[in-house]
C-alpha cells in the first residue's frame, strides 16, 4: 500500500527542542537568536564543511573517524578549524552539558570560512577567521523508516567526478544532492538513487546504499560517493561476522532483482529499502539487513560504553 511520503532523516518529534541551545563561535545561545552574518562564506557560498554525530550514553559515536574526515576534509580546502581535535570535543561537551544531553541526541557541526568583507567568491575576502555552529537536537528516528523503508528513484542527476566537486568532501554545498532529491520527489519517491559517471549505482542524496544478493553484501567502490562513517562500520560488521561483503561496480539491472537493500547514515543507521522505480525489492523480508542492524548496534553499545 502506498505510504506518505518521508525521509531518512525524520526523526520523532520531541518538544525540549523548541529550546535548544545552540553553539556559535564560543556563546552558547537560544535557538530563536542563534543568527550569522549574511556575509558568512557559508551562507554566500556553500563554502564550509560539516560532520553529522550521534551521542549515545554520553559519548559521541566513533568520534575519531568523524574527526579524520572533517580534518581532512578542511585541509583539502584550505580551512582553517581554529580548534585542535580535544577543542572540538570541548566544544561538543559544552553545547550537549548546557542542553542537558547525553543519549539520543543527533548533532551538525558546521565550520564555513568565516565573515567576508565583500560578498564575493574569493577566499581571501574571508578575513575574520572561520565561524563554528554546533546545532544538537533530542533526535529517534521515526519507526515507519524500518516499517516501512523508503521508496527510491533513479534520478538524471549523478555523482561527479572528483575533478569537478569531490564527493567524499561533507560541503555545505549541497546543491547537487538537493537537485536530486528534488527530482526524486518529482517522481514520487522519498529519496533518490543516484548514479556515477559511468553509470553505475552509486549513493543516495543523503546516505549510502546496500543491496544484498544471495546473502552476499554489495555496495559501490566508494570513488564516487561520500566516505561514509556508517558506511565503512557496516562492512566491518559483515567482515567481521563472515557476511560476504563486496565494494565494486553493479547496475540497476543488480539494484532491480536484490533480495534486500538499504541505506546507511550517522542519523538512521541501516534504513531498509522497499522499492527503487515502483519495484519492490526483495519479499520483504530483511534477514541479512536485520543482522546487520544487530551487529551496528552492538559496535555502537561497545564503542560508547563508559565502564
Amino acid at each position: 500500500m502506498p505510504h506518505d511520503s518521508h525521509t531518512t532523516h525524520d526523526a520523532a518529534e520531541d518538544t525540549r527542542n523548541k529550546d535548544i541551545k545552540i553553539y556559535i563561535n564560543g556563546d552558547l545561545v537560544h535557538r530563536d537568536d542563534a543568527k550569522v552574518s549574511v556575509y558568512d562564506s557559508g551562507f554566500l557560498l556553500g563554502d564550509g564543511m560539516w560532520e553529522g554525530m550521534r551521542l549515545y550514553n554520553g559519548t559521541w559515536a566513533f568520534f575519531d573517524e568523524h574527526m579524520d574526515r572533517f580534518f581532512a576534509s578542511c585541509k583539502t580546502v584550505s580551512l582553517d578549524v581554529g580548534l585542535d581535535r580535544a577543542g572540538v570535543l570541548d566544544a561538543l561537551t559544552r553545547t550537549a552539558k548546557a542542553n542537558g544531553m547525553t543519549h539520543d541526541v543527533h548533532c551538525r557541526l558546521m565550520l564555513t570560512r568565516g565573515v567576508k568583507v565583500k560578498p564575493f567568491q574569493h577566499p581571501s575576502l574571508s578575513r575574520s577567521g572561520p565561524t563554528l555552529v554546533i546545532i544538537m537536537e533530542h533526535s529517534k528516528p521515526v519507526n515507519s523508516l524500518q516499517s516501512e523503508g523508503i521508496r527510491l528513484a533513479c534520478v538524471p542527476q549523478v555523482r561527479g567526478l572528483p575533478t569537478s566537486q569531490d564527493p567524499k568532501l561533507n560541503s555545505h554545498s549541497k546543491l547537487n544532492c538537493v537537485i536530486a532529491c528534488l527530482q526524486a520527489e518529482q517522481a514520487g519517491a522519498d529519496e533518490a538513487l543516484m548514479l556515477d559517471p559511468h553509470g553505475f549505482v552509486n549513493t543516495t542524496n543523503a546516505c549510502n546504499f546496500f543491496v544484498v544478493r544471495k546473502g552476499e553484501v554489495w555496495t559501490s567502490t566508494g570513488d564516487y560517493c561520500m566516505n561514509g562513517v556508517t558506511r565503512q562500520k557496516v562492512i566491518d560488521v559483515c567482515r567481521q561476522d563472515g557476511i560476504p561483503v563486496f565494494e565494486q561496480n553493479f547496475s540497476l539491472y543488480e539494484a532491480y532483482g536484490a533480495d534486500e537493500a538499504f541505506l546507511t547514515g550517522t542519523f538512521g543507521a541501516q534504513t531498509p529499502v522497499a522499492s527503487i522505480d515502483g519495484k519492490a525489492i526483495g519479499s520483504g523480508a530483511r534477514p541479512v539487513t536485520a543482522r546487520i542492524q544487530q551487529l551496528y548496534k552492538a559496535l555502537v553499545a561497545a564503542n560508547t560504553d563508559r565502564k
